[in-house]
């Protein structure tokens, strides 16, 4: 437990300046807790501790690339932060396909990637959760993402091409839910 209030008061003190983007992390955070148990027991504090975190790197102080989970995870490394809660917050929510359209790919491979319930989990609860904190659909949320960036921006590029791939890794989530244990 630890762990969680550590990043809680980490990402408030650099995120909740930025006004709604607390509200979602808040929100993401809750999200993750109810998604837990698609997670083993161990795993749990680390996937709320990312879910905490996972927008640090928007905040100024931080933010020297403007690509926010590299940003993030540079920031968490420098203070020593467990390498599961970093990797997470470099890979959530399909920052390696938005790397890609930025030609930032060499600067996350930084940090190890691993296709695991872990990220599904994290990922699960960020795009099931918008960006004032209530909770929408997976399609909802990526339709309000496109929306809010114009085509020719690479995020809106990034979830043209990551969106089939997310949707996936919230499908195996829900799936570890409701068999009722993690895989």
């Amino acid at each position: 437990m630890e762990l969680v209030t550590e990043a809680r008061d980490v990402s408030e003190k650099f995120v909740k300046p930025l006004g709604r983007r607390w509200q979602h992390v808040q929100a993401v955070a809750a999200r993750a807790r109810e998604l837990e148990h698609a997670v083993s027991e161990s795993e749990r504090s680390a996937l709320v501790a990312a879910a905490w975190l996972h927008d640090i790197g928007y905040a100024p102080e931080i933010g020297h690339t403007h690509f926010h989970p590299l940003d993030g995870a540079r920031y968490l490394k420098s203070k020593n932060w467990p390498d599961v809660v970093v990797n997470l917050v470099a890979h959530h929510s399909g920052a390696r396909f938005e790397a890609e359209q930025r030609g930032m790919s060499a600067e996350l491979a930084e940090f190890p990637f691993e296709d695991s319930a872990l990220l599904d989990t994290l990922v699960a609860a960020d795009l099931t959760t918008g960006p004032d904190g209530a909770r929408v659909s997976y399609d909802e949320r990526i339709a309000e993402i496109l929306s809010r960036y114009p085509s020719s921006d690479p995020v809106h590029q990034t979830w043209l091409l990551a969106g089939p791939v997310i949707r996936e890794a919230i499908e195996r989530t829900e799936a570890r839910l409701r068999d009722g244990h993690p895989r």
